[in-house]
């Protein structure tokens, strides 16, 4: 299927990047970054995996009905396409469909795997068996729905021949596109554009699918596998914001975008991504997933356009383009420093964020972020981009509060016990006080908290990072932690049909390194009782059935 010379953005960090680690979603978070990639300009967006759960189903669901019929901003003039991740079974087809139906425009996205590895250990099928459950998934899905997606997983390492022989009863089946996962990240570039280029050539029919790529990154050639993939002939690429998923991650979207926008005499394509949008995106699903962005992550990273070697300013200060290859400006990175400051007032403030590209924010956001940011800018004398993206990060991009903090009281020293007194509000409205002993102030913290609560569990990962330079830099802290008690088992992931440990992230920012580790531990507590929460009530509504 001709696509012209543009290549089409299929995202799939709602599903893919979701399995990373601690970066479980709630059904709100799944909204904001859906409406986000719609402005972003995404093609085609993987919303989930409608079998895995009901939660699963209900984000599909919504997003489908919600952010699917959305064409405001977006270049294509089309509203994106929504997608549903399937195995290839019916009862997976079917939930999918059932999910992604309410779009505009939606499709189901089936897979079996192709490679023998797969075939033998995982699936315990031959490969003619293979072959007829990709006739009759495809043939059942494509009776639901007219824009059909299919995968052999594990393509990388399948027998391209054998491939062609699945791919070819694909398309008589009905599928409207191909897609090639490297799924584990074995092969080279040169691999795998041969691989696309030879079953584009050798696949009877295959003028009439648009090819994808779908590159994982453990040999970190995700990026540089996929536009291989692309200069072969394929037209769509699977990608995720900052590049996250299983394992090492796939292909980060801002690469692709960019090597393409960057490199127009080499590729020669098109596509319908607003690269303004790139760094809002990243900061939103760092800031839900907790998963921090590498200094030194190309597009995206802190480093990603700053310059300290003495020869390297100097060259800039003389020419940009003597270190730079694209301006901060292409991927929404404002040169601007001092923005705002104290006697700045709402109108201006939300001018500002406007321009930054938080125009769509409710009233009471608004008023939350506005009352953070004249907090701030009493203890601060330069207020920057960045100290007001953390506000926003900290204020909007935030769990439902079960239970909310009111303040904090901390003592220590080294010849002191640290101990923190903890005020919070629970789901009751009720004002709760506790204090404890700790190993240090932000440990004491955290105590306090657990006797409020009355919940334990285990802090498996703990990050802080000044969003500033300065002693007066707001700090942001990330936190994961798992539940002590049997809840960590949340269901099974259906593509290896195995239980996974589910891991909680939270997201805290304060010039108060203690207060910001406070909120971050909040985010991730009230994130986990949500989902306990959820998870009971699945159970009761099952007893009752």
């Amino acid at each position: 299927m001709d696509t012209g010379n543009t290549v089409l953005f299929f995202d799939t960090t709602l599903r893919d990047g979701e399995q990373s680690p601690g970066a479980t979603l709630n059904v709100e978070e799944k909204l904001e970054i859906a409406r986000q990639l719609s402005r972003l300009g995404v093609d085609i967006c993987e919303a989930g995996f409608p079998i895995a759960s009901q939660g699963d189903f209900d984000a599909v669901h919504r997003i489908a009905e919600e952010i699917g019929p959305m064409t405001e901003g977006r270049k294509s003039g089309q509203p994106m396409v929504i997608a549903g991740l399937a195995r290839a079974n019916e009862t997976d087809i079917q939930r999918a469909y059932d999910a992604v139906k309410v779009a505009p425009r939606h499709r189901i996205h089936t897979f079996l795997a192709t490679s023998d590895i797969h075939l033998k250990h995982k699936l315990k099928i031959d490969r003619e068996e293979c072959i007829e459950q990709t006739i009759k998934a495809v043939s059942f899905a494509r009776s639901l729905c007219g824009d059909v997606e299919f995968s052999p997983e594990d393509a990388g390492r399948s027998d391209p021949d054998f491939l062609v022989q699945v791919l070819t009863e694909a398309i008589k089946a009905g599928a409207t596109t191909l897609n090639i996962p490297d799924t584990v990240g074995y092969t080279t570039p040169e691999e795998y554009g041969w691989l696309i280029k030879y079953l584009i050539e050798k696949t009877p029919g295959a003028d009439t699918v648009i090819w994808s790529t779908h590159c994982h990154n453990d040999l970190g050639l995700a990026t540089a596998n996929t536009l291989a993939g692309v200069q072969s002939g394929a037209r769509q690429v699977e990608v995720t914001i900052n590049g996250i998923g299983e394992r090492a991650g796939n292909t980060s979207l801002e690469e692709v975008a960019m090597t393409l926008q960057t490199r127009p005499t080499t590729f020669n394509l098109e596509h319908n991504i607003d690269t303004t949008q790139i760094t809002r995106t990243s900061r939103m699903v760092s800031a839900y997933t907790g998963m921090v962005v590498q200094p030194n992550k190309a597009i995206v990273g802190a480093n990603a356009f700053a310059h300290e070697a003495g020869i390297h300013q100097d060259g800039m200060l003389k020419h940009h383009q003597t270190y730079e290859i694209m301006r901060p400006e292409t991927v929404g990175l404002n040169a601007s420093t001092l923005v705002m400051g104290k006697h700045s007032g709402r109108h201006a403030f939300r001018v500002r964020l406007k321009e930054m590209g938080y125009g769509d924010l409710d009233k009471e956001d608004l008023d939350a972020a506005f009352k953070r940011f004249k907090h701030l800018a009493d203890k601060k004398k330069v207020v920057t981009d960045a100290d007001l993206e953390a506000i926003i990060a900290d204020e909007v991009y935030q769990p439902p509060e079960i239970w909310k903090l009111n303040n904090i009281q901390v003592s220590c020293g080294d010849h002191s016990m640290p101990t923190a007194s903890v005020s919070l509000t629970g789901p009751d409205g009720v004002e709760y006080r506790d204090a404890a002993l700790g190993t240090g102030p932000v440990d004491a913290v955290y105590q306090a908290v657990n006797r409020i609560i009355g919940t334990s569990n285990r802090l498996t990962e703990f990050t802080i990072n000044a969003v500033t330079e300065g002693l007066d830099a707001i700090a942001e802290t990330t936190i994961r932690i798992q539940p002590d008690e049997g809840g960590g088992e949340y269901g099974f992931n259906p593509q290896t049909n195995q239980p996974f440990a589910r891991t909680f992230s939270g997201h805290g920012a304060s010039t108060d390194i203690v207060v910001a580790s406070a909120r971050a531990y909040l985010s991730a507590l009230n994130k986990m009782l949500a989902a306990r929460e959820e998870k009971a009530s699945v159970v009761e509504q099952k007893a009752i059935a």
